[in-house]
C-alpha cells in the first residue's frame, strides 16, 4: 500500500506565523522603500522643502543658496535625476546613502526568504522540502534576523540625522512622516518574523530524521509500484 502526499507533516505553525508576518513586514518595507514621506514640512510652515523619501525630493521654488545660478527647484524627481545634479552631494549625504543601502538589502533579504518560505508552506518539491527543511529555515531566520537589525540601523541612523542643520534647511518646519512609520513597523515585524522562524527551525531540526524515514518509504514505494503518483 502506498504511502500518500497527505501523510507527510504539513508546514508547522511556526512557519505559517512566520509567513505571515514576514509578508505583512514586507509590504510595509516596499511602501516605505518607494513612497516620499520619510521626511515633511509642516504645512503652516509654507517652507520650499515639501517632503522626501529615500529616492525622490519634492520641493516648491526652492532656491539653493550656494548655488552660483538663480534656479528654481520645483516639483518632484528622482534624486538621480538631470534636475537635481548640482545639488545632489548635497541632497545624498553619506549617512542617506548608508540608510539607502541598508533598506535596500533588507528588502532583498526579506523577499528572498518570503521566496523560500512559499516553497516550504506549498511543500515543493516534497523530497527538496523533506530533506533540507530545517536548513531552509534556518536561512529563513537568519534572512529575517538580517532584515530586523538592518532596518533597525537604517531607521535609527535616519532618526538620528534628519534633523542636521547641514541637510535640509531650517529642520525645524520638518517632521518624520509616515513612510518612515512604515519602515518602523516592518523592522518589528520582521523581528517577530525571526522570532517563529527560530522555533520553526529548532523543530526542523528535531524532525529531520522522521523527514528522511519518510522519503525513504516513498522512495521504496515509487519502486514496487511504479505507477503510483
Amino acid at each position: 500500500m502506498g504511502i500518500d502526499k497527505n501523510d507527510y507533516h504539513k508546514a508547522s505553525k511556526h512557519l505559517v506565523n512566520g509567513a505571515i508576518l514576514t509578508y505583512i513586514a514586507g509590504i510595509l518595507l516596499i511602501i516605505a522603500f518607494c513612497s516620499p514621506y520619510w521626511v515633511q514640512s509642516f504645512h503652516d510652515t509654507f517652507s520650499d522643502f515639501k517632503h522626501m523619501g529615500l529616492w525622490e525630493y519634492c520641493f516648491s521654488n526652492f532656491r539653493y543658496p550656494y548655488y552660483q545660478f538663480d534656479k528654481l527647484f520645483t516639483g518632484c524627481h528622482h534624486i538621480f535625476s538631470e534636475e537635481y545634479y548640482v545639488i545632489r552631494e548635497w541632497l545624498l549625504p553619506p549617512w542617506l546613502m548608508a540608510v539607502q543601502a541598508f533598506v535596500t538589502m533588507s528588502l532583498l533579504l526579506s523577499f528572498g526568504a518570503q521566496f523560500i518560505m512559499a516553497l516550504q508552506l506549498c511543500r515543493w518539491p516534497l523530497n527538496f522540502i523533506l530533506k533540507y527543511e530545517w536548513i531552509l529555515s534556518a536561512i529563513d531566520f537568519i534572512c529575517c534576523a538580517t532584515t530586523a537589525i538592518f532596518l533597525f540601523f537604517a531607521v535609527a541612523v535616519f532618526g538620528g540625522s534628519h534633523a542636521r542643520r547641514d541637510w535640509l534647511m531650517y529642520p525645524n518646519f520638518n517632521y518624520l512622516s509616515w513612510s518612515y512609520g512604515m519602515a518602523v513597523l516592518s523592522f518589528f515585524f520582521h523581528g517577530f518574523a525571526a522570532i517563529a522562524l527560530y522555533r520553526e527551525a529548532r523543530l526542523s531540526y528535531e524532525l529531520r530524521k522522521e523527514s528522511w524515514n519518510l522519503i525513504r518509504q516513498m522512495q521504496s514505494n515509487e519502486q514496487h509500484y511504479p505507477g503510483y503518483i
